[in-house]
């Protein structure tokens, strides 16, 4: 009887791009639209440095005014130039912190309730981390016009947007053939120590992890899903500040207690102690 090997049923495919819509080899670069798809290397572990707020300090400089007056104005622009150059590409930059060992996201405030990451749209065939680059430095570049070294990481998440209305989505809907924008968000390595220059009308916030954890009513849906893209990085981090306290305190605690143990040497005695010897040979070792 002769062996048949199985094949793998096939289904209808859904999803975007659609079968028949892009262009490109199979596994070289595919384009769709005015986005172009290319394959990237699997990264198994990412890190990131993560320095303390207090290492930066921050100015204020010149208002920096939204390009719509409202929500209706901003949809209308937008639905004129999607008919001139197609789908809006838009950037965001992802800046992390950490204050009392716990990371935080840099966000800018506007008013009491609106918060967004600093970045923009793109222009016409601009680069996107190019584009990016220069979106921060126009929002958070320093009055004295000193170039700022921007170091753009990684892509940590893409959103798109099916209509000419506000809902975002982290995936096209099945049904949709032209999404009306896509928005990409990089991972920023901040430097371990800067100058920002805020605009005015805006306030810089330190956002905590947890804050932000299914927080889509205060912060919206995008950045209230930064801790699950950002777990494989900030854990990293968390590990390592752990391990470090433990070792220190680990370290400090035979140290104290042979201190202790040298003042109260009448009322203290180091045999009733399960690692008496050990302790004594850090007295000896201390000349205490």
């Amino acid at each position: 009887m002769a062996h048949q090997t199985p094949k793998m049923p096939t289904y209808p495919r859904s999803g975007w791009p659609k079968a028949g819509g892009v262009s490109g080899s199979q596994h070289g670069s595919a384009k769709y639209g005015n986005i172009t798809l290319s394959p990237s290397s699997i990264t198994l572990e990412r890190t990131i440095n993560l320095y303390p707020l207090t290492n930066y300090t921050f100015g204020t400089k010149e208002p920096l005014y939204e390009k719509d007056s409202s929500v209706p104005a901003r949809f209308q622009r937008m639905r004129e130039e999607f008919e001139k150059i197609g789908m809006r590409r838009s950037v965001e930059g992802v800046l992390i912190v950490h204050e009392h060992g716990l990371p935080h996201v840099l966000l800018l405030q506007l008013g009491t309730t609106f918060f967004k990451l600093p970045g923009g749209e793109l222009n016409p065939n601009e680069d996107q981390v190019d584009g990016l680059k220069r979106l921060l430095t126009e929002t958070l570049g320093r009055q004295d016009g000193a170039p700022m070294d921007w170091v753009i990481e990684d892509t940590i998440g893409n959103w798109w947007r099916p209509n000419f209305e506000p809902p975002q989505y982290p995936y096209v809907p099945a049904h949709i053939t032209k999404p009306k924008e896509h928005k990409r968000l990089f991972l920023v390595q901040l430097p371990e120590k800067a100058l920002f220059a805020v605009p005015r009308n805006y306030k810089l916030v330190a956002a905590p992890l947890f804050e932000l954890y299914d927080n889509a009513a205060g912060y919206g849906p995008i950045i209230s899903s930064l801790p699950q893209a950002l777990s494989r990085l900030v854990s990293i981090f968390i590990i390592i500040f752990v391990l470090l306290f433990q070792l220190l305190r680990l370290l400090l605690l035979p140290i104290c207690y042979c201190f202790i143990s040298k003042l109260y040497q009448d009322q203290f005695d180091l045999l009733t102690f399960p690692f008496s010897v050990f302790f004594n040979h850090l007295l000896d070792y201390y000349q205490l």
